[in-house]
């Protein structure tokens, strides 16, 4: 008696949720090297510049008069008289924190990229049972991802075998021998990427859609006469309501967890016990009374349809399918040692996205003196001499070395944005001036226009207008470095301008870009590593990003470095992209500012955020309007700056309000905006933090849009949205006169 029991199966490839990551700009391993060995060329040098004592009594009167050179460089050095040196007030004793954990080859976006593509690869190998090993020729690490690509702009693997250009190939990943480099790295592309490359291109032509029925046959046998061996070429189970795979096997595919140890770039191997499952393994018992019942799964291949050569039919962890060795997309010869999943798994497991790149915290924490001896323990080792003694052009090149290389191990530890609220600032304050009033050396400092605690608050700041505590923005933080700690490529927030002090230590090596590169800038960092961007598109906010300079001096970017010296400032202009390195064991404030110039910059840059739908700090009309209602306070300067920033905004509300209206929104509501917290008002659209006007809807009170996006509030009718103002228009009239009539005498000027 044999009994037939269809089991349907749905196969399909799980879509990912975003569209397709665009092809990106290659970056050819050969352009960063020299004789095969990989060279940095250092960047033009960033201005320094040396106020006299009167010039430097008003930090932004001095900055306002460099400007018009300084901003061309995004950034520039300024050295203090010599007889300005104030004194470093942290209690070290007490001073502690915990720094950032950096893998430096991780933090450069190529090669990221590079590292991506090879968890990529191995988790394709690892999937298919197979284990897979980085290559080494000429006794550094094949780069993978460059012989992937260089491959396939010459044409692919079969035209390039077929026109000889493997020589040509080993050129352009900078191998010296390039004929027995070229040979080996053929083998290297045939075994590991050609296969890898094959399955991408015929995936989505070559998937089975049509799912291939199972097959049970139900056979009466004695107990006392049976035997698993009798059934080698046959799937058994006892139970036919059990359908679930047996615990013998692995559920997750180990690289989930194993990737931490995969990026040292050694072995992946995953080292499973169990075994890849074929067409036959042991039987299970039933518990149902005598007679015996045992039903034989025989399994057909979802490709072919036969359920011939069951020794050569694979069975798949994940989906628990059958295949033909011979008709998968890239046929199998052997079984695979380890467990083993179908095609359809792989692309599945390899369309998962990447997570999020970030910084993870240091398991201790460190007083200053700790992270010195550790900080001056790992330069003195890895350079082999005192860290003192190493040449600052040494260190450069060697930490671009570093960064650009995939088997780099190098991991640095920065105490980055060290809240001097929390913490106590370098330079003297009020509150280290407690029991030493009568100290005036102390006293000078306390007050002095370049301690970080005053710049921000100046009268000619705008900041000054700012009630809020706004950390690093208003409030500086401070920066304990070691040798190799990196701050990656960003700009300000709002697009302010910002200062940085070093106190002492070795010295902090920048890069800056002017802001008027900006765009040039970030379109380079989206072409040449367009899969990161893909995934985080906010990349560049993060803060965990650098690009080799050299990468965008060939793009024709400008882009300029300096070292900052112990008791020297840095100052970078509005959106100045700027990244660098410490050379060792530092200690550095920062904090940023806004003189009258920056207020239409500020605008510029909210109407950015607005674009890309980013989260603004402050809101900038709430700011223009605080310094209206103080108008009596401003000096002509920034008298001038707000009434022209003003008079804009009321055109772009009148504009906004008509169109509003003729929409059809009849009813308005006053609302002090102000009195909400940022969170509550925001544009549900681009995320605008709202305060002159807003509009709501009756569906849903506390959904937000500007007057740029009402219409995509939501679907209901205008006669259900409702208007919210903070002024009307009439009362924005007397403001523009009266800043207008402070503002005069700047003009007059």
């Amino acid at each position: 008696m044999s009994v037939k029991r269809d089991i349907k199966c749905k196969l399909e490839i799980d879509e990912p949720n975003q569209k397709e990551c665009p092809e990106g700009k290659f970056i050819d391993p050969v352009s960063l090297m020299e004789k095969g060995k990989f060279i940095f060329n250092v960047p033009p040098e960033a201005p320094v510049f040396e106020p006299t004592a009167e010039e430097f009594k008003d930090p932004l009167k001095y900055i306002d008069k460099i400007r018009s050179v300084a901003q061309e460089y995004g950034i520039c050095r300024i050295r203090p008289p010599s007889n300005w040196r104030p004194p470093f007030c942290i209690d070290v004793d007490k001073f502690k924190f915990t720094p950032r954990i950096q893998k430096l080859n991780e933090l450069d976006a190529s090669t990221r990229v590079k590292l991506n593509f090879l968890e990529k690869i191995a988790k394709y190998w690892q999937l298919q049972g197979i284990s897979f090993k980085i290559p080494v020729l000429e006794q550094r690490v094949v780069d993978l991802y460059s012989l992937y690509k260089i491959v396939e702009f010459e044409g692919g693997y079969n035209e390039v075998c077929l026109k000889k250009k493997w020589e040509k190939v080993a050129s352009h990943m900078g191998y010296v021998c390039k004929k027995s480099s070229g040979t080996v790295l053929k083998s290297h592309h045939e075994k590991w990427l050609n296969p890898y490359s094959l399955f991408h291109t015929t995936i989505k032509d070559k998937i089975y859609k049509k799912p291939i029925k199972k097959q049970r046959k139900v056979l009466y046998i004695k107990e006392e006469n049976f035997s698993v061996s009798n059934l080698t070429t046959k799937r058994t189970r006892f139970n036919p309501d059990d359908d679930s795979d047996s615990d013998d096997y692995t559920k997750d595919p180990p690289y989930l967890t194993e990737h931490k140890k995969f990026k040292k770039l050694q072995f992946f191997d995953p080292g499973f016990s169990s075994k890849c499952k074929i067409g036959h393994l042991k039987s299970k018992r039933s518990q149902r009374s005598k007679p015996a019942v045992n039903y034989v799964e025989k399994y057909y291949c979802q490709k072919c349809g036969s359920g011939k050569s069951e020794n050569t039919i694979l069975i798949c962890e994940g989906c628990n399918l059958s295949f033909h060795m011979q008709c998968l997309i890239i046929p199998l010869t052997t079984v695979p040692k380890n467990t083993w999943r179908c095609d359809k798994c792989v692309i599945n497991e390899l369309n998962k996205p990447s997570d999020s790149f970030g910084f993870e915290l240091a398991q201790r924490q460190y007083t200053l003196q700790q992270f010195g001896e550790m900080a001056d323990q790992f330069k003195s080792k890895y350079f082999n001499m005192a860290g003192h003694l190493v040449p600052t052009d040494v260190v450069e090149q060697e930490y671009w070395k570093i960064v650009s290389s995939i088997d780099s191990t190098v991991i640095a530890e920065y105490g980055a944005d060290l809240n001097t609220m929390d913490h106590g600032s370098g330079f003297p304050t009020s509150l280290a001036l407690s029991g030493n009033e009568d100290n005036t050396f102390y006293k000078s400092y306390v007050e002095d226009q370049w301690n970080l605690n005053n710049t921000p608050i100046l009268k000619d700041s705008v900041f000054n207008f700012i009630d809020a505590d706004l950390s690093g923005i208003k409030i500086p933080w401070m920066y304990v470095g070691m040798c190799f700690s990196t701050f990656c490529w960003h700009n300000e927030d709002h697009w302010c301008y910002s200062i940085n002090y070093l106190h002492w230590g070795e010295p902090k090596t920048w890069y800056g870009i002017p802001g008027a590169s900006a765009e040039a800038f970030e379109e380079v960092m989206k072409e040449t590593a367009p899969e990161l961007f893909h995934s985080q598109p906010d990349l560049l906010h993060q803060l965990v990003t650098i690009l080799n300079p050299n990468i965008l001096m060939k793009a024709n970017v400008p882009i300029y470095r300096t070292d900052q010296k112990a008791g020297e400032f840095v100052v970078t202009f509005p959106r100045s992209y700027h990244t660098g390195f410490n050379q060792g064991f530092n200690f550095a404030e920062a904090v940023n500012f806004a003189p009258a110039d920056w207020i239409s910059i500020g605008r510029e840059c909210v109407n950015y955020y607005s674009s890309i739908k980013r989260i603004c700090v402050f809101s900038h009309d709430e700011l223009l309007l605080k310094i209206v209602n103080s108008c009596d306070n401003l000096t002509s300067k920034i008298a001038k700056q707000v009434y022209a920033d003003l008079n804009n905004m009321v055109k772009f509300e009148k504009v906004q309000r008509k169109a509003l209206l003729n929409w059809g929104v009849t009813e308005a509501d006053f609302v002090e905006f102000e009195h909400q917290v940022d969170d509550l008002r925001q544009c549900i659209v681009c995320n605008t933090t709202l305060f002159v006007s807003a509009v709501s809807c009756l569906c849903d009170k506390k959904r937000l849009a500007c007057l740029r996006h009402f219409k995509q509030l939501c679907d209901c009718p205008a006669q259900m949205h409702v208007f919210k103002y903070r002024y009307t228009i009439e009362e924005f009239l007397p403001l523009l006169r009266k800043v207008k009539a402070k503002a005069k005498k700047a003009y007059d000027d």
